[in-house]
């Protein structure tokens, strides 16, 4: 199977994207629910959750996991990759959402003046910076980032369409604007964000671009399955879903089903994850 990790709810939004392109493959969705959100927590903390998740999924048989979380992928994914993979699981593989997404932004903006809405433990690891950098190449791009710490907390609570949420979204956007009004792209760069997109578009300008990940995942999950049989060959293909959070909470399954758009029956893990 297919491996999905993510702090939280976040991830759904991905995975609804990778079951709407490859309907066939079987998935386990794993959300760290207890210890959400991960935006605000230290590197070490980061790391250490994301890979108690890997360890998981692996142990659960999957050959492949993706990061369906910004702030794991920019905190952690790279350390796991060089440090983790070639001693404990070096037929195995786990993938992130910020490299694909670099690509896809920088072939979206006209203006070359980008911004980042993410946790501040991306933005902090200036990630995007680099990656979107690297993926402009010699060409010139303007990158602000700015950190909307309090989002993911309003999502994961529920409180997604509150009053209080639209303010703080109305904040962010507008800092960002005003510091440059050029932009003409801007990254959701974290994967609760999809599901407050409406109150963005509320407040950006209607000629600016927001770009979710979704798709862009989907898409190149695809074409990574394409280029590598070896992994594809292992993954079993028959539509299985399964759904795992690491917290108990008889609200949880009906607040994702909300998020991801059809139903959704979470399992609580049995395993005891570190707690913080």
């Amino acid at each position: 199977m297919l491996g999905v990790f993510d702090s939280g709810f976040g991830g759904l939004t991905v995975l609804k994207a990778i079951h709407d392109r490859l309907p066939t493959l079987s998935t386990i969705y794993l959300g760290d629910n207890a210890r959400a959100p991960y935006g605000t927590r230290t590197h070490e903390e980061i790391f250490q959750f994301a890979l108690e998740g890997v360890r998981e999924l692996f142990a659960r048989g999957c050959p492949l996991i993706i990061f369906a979380c910004n702030t794991a992928s920019a905190q952690a994914l790279r350390q796991i990759q060089q440090t983790i993979l070639p001693v404990e699981f070096p037929d195995r593989r786990v993938l992130g959402v910020i490299r694909p997404t670099a690509e896809e932004i920088v072939s979206l903006t006209k203006t070359r003046h980008i911004g980042v809405m993410a946790t501040p433990a991306t933005v902090q690891s200036k990630a995007y910076l680099r990656e979107i950098a690297d993926a402009a190449g010699t060409t010139s791009i303007t990158i602000t980032q700015i950190a909307c710490p309090g989002i993911v907390e309003f999502i994961e609570a529920g409180y997604e369409q509150s009053a209080e949420a639209d303010e703080l979204v109305a904040e962010y956007t507008h800092d960002l604007i005003r510091h440059d009004p050029t932009i003409d792209a801007i990254l959701l760069g974290c994967t609760h964000y999809p599901l407050v997109e409406p109150l963005f578009r509320k407040h950006l300008p209607p000629s600016v671009t927001i770009i979710n990940q979704g798709k862009i995942i989907a898409d190149k999950l695809a074409d990574y399955l394409d280029r590598h049989s070896e992994i594809l060959t292992r993954i079993e293909q028959t539509y299985r879903r399964v759904y795992l959070t690491t917290k108990q909470n008889e609200n949880l399954s009906s607040l994702a089903s909300t998020f991801y758009g059809s139903p959704i029956a979470f399992e609580q893990l049995t395993t005891k994850f570190h707690q913080a």
